[in-house]
């Protein structure tokens, strides 16, 4: 198991947790790579009945890796990084929707770009305080992907989902649970124990019938989720070689505000 990727167990429970805290636990394509292998060993392992996807430290994941992109500026390789971490992103959202068992997400802070994705893919979500949901792709100059389009747009609308994404509002704890984006909010003390003892009491619920019920809530949500990850994959490698990404990337890098070119 790669050391970005931690795994520990209780009983029929599985903790998978993303530990690069020095990045906010940040994603690079190894990364998602070590976070899809891991999921897919508690997949297949029948006695775990209930997994829960969590960060080190004080974020759960702040997304695509912006330094990791920097160091892909100067060679003409941003493009290819992102085909591959979109790529990646896509693959181990799957796993997760697919998943034949919950997958619960604790939020000990920051879900952005990326990282929100993948707690919006999982089935129960509990935040503390300190959780904010971030979209942030348009700080970068970047389009969303891992879904985040699909999931948005289903939770909560597509308005509602316009506003969160072009003006990449931060969406605090509070505001989240009344749009039904978590399930619960715990204090930040708490937050690890009741992630367990929720993961605890799913553990002992109808493991095949909850694998039934996600087949059949990504199914009502319409049948264009597999036509609108392409399509992000797409839209994403596609902003990555034009001149917006570059800039967001060298703007967050030098910690000033991203100067996008006219169209």
């Amino acid at each position: 198991m790669s050391s970005s990727i931690r795994t520990q167990r209780r009983e029929a429970v599985a903790e998978v947790r993303i530990a690069r805290p020095e990045r906010l636990n940040a994603l690079d394509p190894d990364s998602v790579r070590a976070l899809r292998a891991a999921l897919q060993d508690v997949a297949h392992t029948p006695s775990i009945r209930a997994v829960i996807l969590t960060g080190e430290g004080k974020a759960f994941s702040a997304g695509g890796d912006v330094h990791s992109m920097g160091e892909h500026l100067g060679d003409g390789s941003l493009a290819r990084l992102f085909h591959e971490l979109t790529g990646e992103l896509e693959l181990t959202i799957r796993e997760i929707l697919g998943m034949p068992k919950p997958v619960l997400a604790a939020l000990p802070g920051v879900a952005a770009g990326g990282g929100l994705s993948l707690a919006l893919a999982c089935d129960w979500r509990i935040a503390c305080p300190e959780t904010v949901l971030v979209p942030a792709f348009g700080r970068l100059g970047a389009v969303p992907d891992g879904g985040l389009t699909y999931f948005l747009a289903h939770f909560v609308g597509i308005g509602l989902t316009q506003e969160l994404l072009f003006s990449s509002s931060r969406v605090p704890a509070d505001w989240a649970r009344e749009l039904g984006l978590v399930h619960e909010i715990v204090d930040t003390d708490k937050l690890e124990s009741r992630a367990w003892e929720k993961a605890a009491e799913l553990a002992v619920g109808p493991t095949r019938a909850y694998a039934a019920t996600k087949r059949l809530l990504v199914s009502a949500c319409g049948a264009s989720l597999e036509s609108q990850l392409a399509l992000e994959r797409r839209y994403a490698v596609e902003a990555a070689q034009g001149p917006e990404v570059p800039e967001g990337v060298r703007s967050f890098i030098q910690k000033r505000a991203p100067r996008f070119p006219p169209p």
